[in-house]
Parts: structure tokens; C-alpha cells; sequence
């Protein structure tokens, strides 16, 4: 009885999220969905988002497997407000989000001035998205990195310790691969909420646009006749890669 009553509450929060989707669907005119699959403006955008959003996980995952295991790993003075501190992001409205870096890359920037000064401009260019992306993306891969690592049982790493291993030879050939699912995890949807991202670069950089800058655009001059078949091609292309991932890497975790 109870299983059945989980079930049941459950269920609304599956069909939450299918409900609008469905609908949106439905709403989609075919020969309108056929163009946007033909329109160079709507392919360029979702590569862009693509492309970004995957140069910004690359970016995450090289400086947060350190950030995460220190984490997991180690406990020492301030380490609640760093965690905090990474956190952030995921409260932070993105529009501010978008404000505060561009605060710090414009020309009067801390950082702004210095690229400014050697002829480099992120506002309006690809740097700049990837930047917008990092910035709400990260707390999704650290975090899920940092729950990896502390899965790992600590007397493996010193019994490789005890046996000679280095401790980059230990984090290389134990901590790391232990913690695999989670950080392949951490990975999709970093990758993923970078894709998706809005607000914050909508104040970066309006151009070159990225899909959800596009769909915006399509939407505010011609309403849901003209955005809802982008919107439901970008949905398409996430969900097909997104499927294919989990399907990969689920299959090399249970490979021998």
C-alpha cells in the first residue's frame, strides 16, 4: 500500500516535467520544424551551444577533480565557506551571474583590463560564453566529483601508499578510476546545464547566439509559432545525446 501511495506522488513530478514538454510537441508545426532543421541560423546556434558548452566542461573537469578531492579528501579552516562558496551558482540568479562577469571582463574589469590590453575582448565572443557556462555549470561537477571521491574507501589509497605508489600514482590508479561514475556523471550535466544556460549569457554576449539566446529572440518577434520548433529541436538533439551518453557510460561501468 504504501509502495503504491510512493508511486502515486511520485508520478506527479514525472508528469510534471513530461506534461509541458508533450504539449509543446503537440503545438509544433511539422513544416515549421522542418525549416528550422534547414535554417543555418538555428543549426549554427545549437553547434554553438554545443560546441561552448563542451569547451567550458573540459575547462571544469581539468580545474575541479583538484578542487573536488581536496574537498573530500581533507578537512581544514574554511573549508564549509569554499564548498559554500562553489555552491553559489546554483542560487545566484544567472542574470546577476551574467552582471557579475561581466563586471569582471569588461574593459574597466580587473580581468577586463588586462585582456583589454592585449587585444582580447570575451563580451560578444565565444570566450565569453564559455565563461557565462563555467560559471553556472561547475557546482554540478564538483560537487558530484567531490561525493566520488569520498566514496572511496581511504585505506585503499594508503594501502597503494604502503606499497610503494606515489600519491599521484595512488589518485591516477585508485582514487580516480573508483570515482568514475560519479564524475562521468558530474560531467553530463555540467555539459548539459551549459547548454541550456540563458540568462547569464544573454548579457555576455547576445552575439554570436546560442540556442536559448535564439529561441528568445524568435519568441519576443513572432511568438510560440516560430519559437516552439527550434525549442523542440534543441529538446530533441540534448535528449538524443543525452541518452546516448548515460547509455555509454553505463555500458563501460558494467564491462568486466
Amino acid at each position: 500500500m504504501y509502495i503504491a501511495f510512493f508511486v502515486l506522488m511520485g508520478s506527479f513530478l514525472v508528469l510534471y516535467v513530461l506534461l509541458p514538454l508533450f504539449m509543446m510537441l503537440m503545438r509544433t508545426s511539422f513544416p515549421l520544424f522542418l525549416q528550422a532543421v534547414t535554417d543555418p541560423k538555428v543549426v549554427s546556434s545549437i553547434s554553438l551551444s554545443l560546441y561552448a558548452s563542451v569547451i567550458s566542461t573540459a575547462i571544469i573537469v581539468l580545474l575541479g577533480i583538484p578542487l573536488a578531492y581536496l574537498l573530500a579528501r581533507f578537512d581544514f579552516k574554511g573549508k564549509h565557506l569554499i564548498e559554500s562558496i562553489v555552491d553559489l551558482p546554483i542560487v545566484i540568479p544567472h542574470s546577476v551571474a551574467g552582471i557579475a562577469i561581466l563586471s569582471m571582463i569588461s574593459e574597466k574589469g580587473v580581468i577586463g583590463r588586462g585582456l583589454h590590453a592585449v587585444g582580447l575582448d570575451p563580451v560578444g565572443h565565444l570566450s565569453g560564453i564559455v565563461m557565462a557556462m563555467m560559471f553556472v555549470s561547475l557546482p554540478f561537477f564538483v560537487d558530484s566529483a567531490r561525493d566520488g571521491f569520498k566514496a572511496v574507501p581511504e585505506r585503499l589509497e594508503k594501502v597503494s601508499r604502503t606499497l610503494g605508489a606515489s600519491f599521484m600514482s595512488t589518485f591516477l590508479r585508485v582514487s580516480l578510476p573508483l570515482s568514475g561514475r560519479n564524475i562521468l556523471s558530474g560531467v553530463i550535466m555540467s555539459w548539459a546545464r551549459g547548454i541550456s544556460e540563458f540568462g547569464a549569457v544573454l548579457i555576455i554576449a547576445y552575439h554570436p547566439m546560442v540556442a536559448p539566446v535564439l529561441i528568445y529572440e524568435r519568441f519576443e518577434a513572432y511568438g510560440l509559432e516560430y519559437s516552439t520548433p527550434i525549442s523542440t529541436l534543441l529538446i530533441v538533439v540534448i535528449f538524443t545525446l543525452f541518452i546516448l551518453l548515460r547509455f555509454v557510460f553505463s555500458g563501460k561501468r558494467s564491462s568486466p
